[in-house]
C-alpha cells in the first residue's frame, strides 16, 4: 500500500511538473527581446509596443471584459496608477474582447489606461497567454514587465487579480534599483 501512495505521489508530481514546463515554455522568458505588436485600443486607435520605447511596460493579459476577476485586476490598475507614472511605466491590457468591448468596459469602470484587442489571438499566442474555455480562445491571465529597451524584465504566470498590481508595483520597484 506505501509503494503505492509512493508511486501514486510521484505521478501526480511527475504531472504537475510537466504540466507547468509547459505552460510556461510558450511564455518569452526574462532577457528575451518582448514580441512585437500593433492592435486596437479601446480609444479606436493602434498602439505598438515599439510606441512605448524609453518607458516600462506593464502588458497584461486578461480572458474578458465585464467579468468579476478582470474587472477586479482593472480597477487595481487603475487604483495604483499615479504609482506607476513615477516610475515611468504604462498600463497595457489585452484580451481577445474587441475595440468597442473595451471601450465600454473603460466607460463603465472608469479606466484610464489602454486597453487592447487582440481579437485574433496572435499577440495573446505570441506571450504564451492563451487558453480556451468552452470552446472559446480566450487570453490567460498573465503580465509581463518590459524594460524601456523592449526586453521582458519580468513574468507573472497565472495571477491572481486581486494581488497582481501590488505585485508588479513592487517588482518594478525592485528591478529599477538594479
Amino acid at each position: 500500500m506505501t509503494k503505492y501512495l509512493l508511486t501514486c505521489a510521484l505521478l501526480v508530481v511527475g504531472l504537475i511538473a510537466v504540466g507547468s514546463v509547459s505552460a510556461t515554455t510558450d511564455a518569452p522568458a526574462v532577457g528575451a527581446v518582448a514580441p512585437e505588436f500593433s492592435l486596437a485600443t479601446n480609444e479606436g486607435k493602434q498602439a505598438a509596443l515599439k510606441d512605448f520605447r524609453g518607458k516600462w511596460v506593464v502588458l497584461y493579459f486578461y480572458p474578458k471584459d465585464f467579468t468579476s476577476g478582470c474587472t477586479l485586476q482593472a480597477r487595481n490598475f487603475q487604483r495604483d496608477l499615479a504609482k506607476y507614472e513615477p516610475l515611468n511605466a504604462v498600463i497595457l491590457g489585452v484580451s481577445v474582447d474587441t475595440a468597442d468591448s473595451h471601450k465600454e468596459f473603460c466607460a463603465k469602470e472608469g479606466l484610464a489606461f489602454k486597453l487592447l484587442s487582440d481579437t485574433d489571438g496572435k499577440v495573446s499566442d505570441a506571450y504564451g497567454s492563451v487558453m480556451e474555455y468552452n470552446g472559446m480562445k480566450l487570453s490567460a491571465r498573465n503580465t509581463f514587465i518590459i524594460d524601456p529597451k523592449g526586453k521582458i524584465a519580468q513574468v507573472f504566470l497565472k495571477v491572481k487579480p486581486a494581488a497582481n498590481s501590488e505585485e508588479v508595483l513592487a517588482a518594478l520597484e525592485a528591478l529599477q534599483k538594479k
